[in-house]
């Protein structure tokens, strides 16, 4: 019997080497999306609102850029409902295989202490794959209102306690809890008035019914613009390009912000390299002119940043929007 030169490879040695190879091989996302559960299944992405919206628009940019990216076909299901934990649920449920994610946004951190039970964990049961974007908001009154900005508002309701009044689109919403945030370090009180719906809301303060309102920009620039709502302050941390001249509310009440994000999500326990693979996608995706081009005409940043980063991002947003939920008083429509 010959003996196994010690400078090559065995058999065995060669069989492990080049599983190793193949195993590299098929590390890739084409080959991932060739692979695992067959390229004919799509990928789902739930979005827990209606269509048409900022979600929903945002994951179609996205989940169609991603099917170029994964040579797969992703489709995107809305299942509005519950202040997004429809969707959520049905995801947290999921198999952690890739096949099914979440596009959620702000309220996926503000739930979990609005509502007093959620049938799944909002850290646990999901895995943070990409933040896709934030988008500020707007403060803006109406044009009676004797104030140019936010320091002469804040001075202005000292005075006045009670007699100003804010306009909400929705209960638990972020903009409403901008507005809570607003008082909460601000010590104002301002009344807050609900509406069904932001459209509705915008037009009672261009009416000079209710005195002011958090608003996202996108419904408010042409009204801004044509003078018939006033401009007060923006909630990101620095002054906005659409708006050089328009202060950012940390300029008169630091360490105020307060913007709407989106991000994906997959279900809890995905495998890491999983994870991985789909969130370098998702950022491909986010990084993509189309999508880019997408998500500023909402009047959104782009962000697309790493899983753990995300995950970290979205812990803080729960315990941050805590605070205000508790301060607030709310509780689910």
């Amino acid at each position: 019997m010959s003996k196994q030169n010690p400078h090559h490879p065995s058999r065995r040695q060669w069989l492990a080497q080049g599983s190793a190879l193949l195993g590299a091989a098929w590390a890739t996302p084409a080959a991932w999306a060739q692979t695992a559960a067959g390229s004919s299944t799509p990928i789902r992405i739930l979005v827990g609102a209606s269509p048409g919206g900022s979600t929903d628009t945002l994951a179609r940019a996205v989940g169609t850029e991603m099917g170029k990216l994964l040579g797969r076909q992703v489709i995107v299901e809305n299942r509005a409902g519950a202040g997004g934990n429809l969707a959520a649920d049905a995801v947290a449920k999921a198999a952690p295989d890739g096949n099914t994610l979440l596009m959620s946004f702000t309220s996926h951190a503000i739930n979990a202490s609005l509502y007093p039970t959620l049938p799944f964990d909002p850290i646990k049961d999901f895995t943070a794959l990409t933040c896709v974007a934030t988008q500020p908001s707007v403060l803006v009154g109406h044009p009676s209102l004797p104030v140019k900005d936010v320091k002469e508002l804040i001075q202005y309701a000292k005075t006045r306690p009670g007699k100003l009044n804010f306009a909400i689109g929705g209960v638990g919403s972020s903009l409403h809890l901008a507005g809570d945030l607003f008082k909460m370090q601000s010590g104002l009180f301002i009344v807050n008035i609900p509406y069904k719906g932001t459209a509705p809301a915008v037009q009672d303060v261009i009416a000079g019914q209710v005195d002011l309102m958090f608003a996202p920009l996108v419904n408010t620039i042409p009204n801004i613009r044509a003078g018939r709502l006033k401009a007060l302050g923006v909630t990101s941390k620095q002054r906005l390009p659409q708006f050089p001249d328009v202060p950012a509310i940390a300029e008169a009440l630091p360490g105020y912000e307060s913007s709407a994000w989106f991000g994906l999500f997959g279900p809890g326990r995905m495998e890491p390299a999983l994870t991985r693979r789909l969130s370098d996608v998702a950022r491909q995706a986010v990084q993509s002119p189309d999508v880019r081009r997408r998500i500023e005409s909402d009047g959104a940043t782009a962000v697309g940043n790493p899983p753990e980063e995300f995950s970290r991002f979205v812990q803080a947003e729960i315990d941050r929007w805590g605070q205000v939920v508790r301060f607030s008083g709310a509780k689910p429509e």
